[in-house]
């Protein structure tokens, strides 16, 4: 299939490696121009070395305030655009409800809430400027099946959730989609960090699928949330 976006600009955040670099390798795959960042600069180089085709390394932690606006700025600057954003970062520590402080919670809602947020308001302007865009914003299964081991990411993601959804709303009249993709256990190091075993899915193909909603195939796919869990959440919807 002709996912339509060769020569699109796409900015992928925390791709280094996990999920993010699987995403940001599937979309330089299909012909987009790429802009990544992490913040370990060795191994943002080295991801960046093997993806195909022209790629943009940043350097950035996205918690920073002050970032997803020197990101987008950076990307715009070097490719002339801006019409894919798939906003990803890290997720906090473990930590059940009661247990975890207020410091950490405003922790937690800045980098996988505030974050995501503020990236989506720096791109938007760009993308409708273009009359076209995709926003892809990666999450986790928990915010339809909440763990009792990782309330701060239960309650940031799942804040993000309502937002997003309620922004696909404002978005879609003008040519551009917001949805946000779920990941249940990958094979990424963030798996086993957590010391989670079992079924894990291939982060390559969850890369695929992202590129698959930042497509133009995906033109009436938006405020979407897609689980890709391998049946593994006992939730309805």
């Amino acid at each position: 299939m002709d996912l339509g976006i060769e020569g699109r600009v796409a900015l992928v955040t925390a791709a280094s490696r996990g999920l993010g670099r699987a995403t940001a390798e599937a979309l330089a795959a299909e012909g987009a121009r790429v802009a990544i960042c992490a913040r370990d600069e060795g191994r943002l180089r080295e991801a960046a070395a093997a993806m195909p085709g022209e790629v943009l390394a940043v350097p950035a932690d996205v918690t920073d305030p002050g970032t997803p606006a020197r990101l987008v700025r950076a990307t715009v600057e070097r490719f002339g655009g801006l019409h894919i954003l798939v906003a990803n970062n890290g997720g906090p520590p473990p930590g059940r409800s009661l247990e975890v402080t207020d410091e950490q919670l405003r922790a937690a809602l800045e980098a996988n809430f505030l974050a995501s947020v503020r990236l989506v308001r720096e791109a938007v302007p760009h993308m409708r400027a273009a009359g076209w865009g995709r926003i892809c914003l990666l999450t986790s299964f928990t915010v339809k099946q909440p763990s009792p081991t990782l309330a701060l990411s239960n309650a940031a993601r799942t804040a993000l959730l309502a937002w997003a959804k309620t922004a696909a709303q404002d978005l879609f009249p003008e040519g551009i989609t917001l949805n946000l993709v779920c990941p249940g256990p990958h094979a990424t190091d963030r798996m086993r960090e957590l010391g989670l075993t079992g079924p894990a899915g291939d982060p390559a193909d969850l890369g695929r699928i992202v590129a698959f909603l930042c497509s133009r195939p995906a033109n009436f796919v938006s405020g979407t949330t897609l689980t890709v869990d391998g049946a593994s959440t006992a939730s309805l919807l």
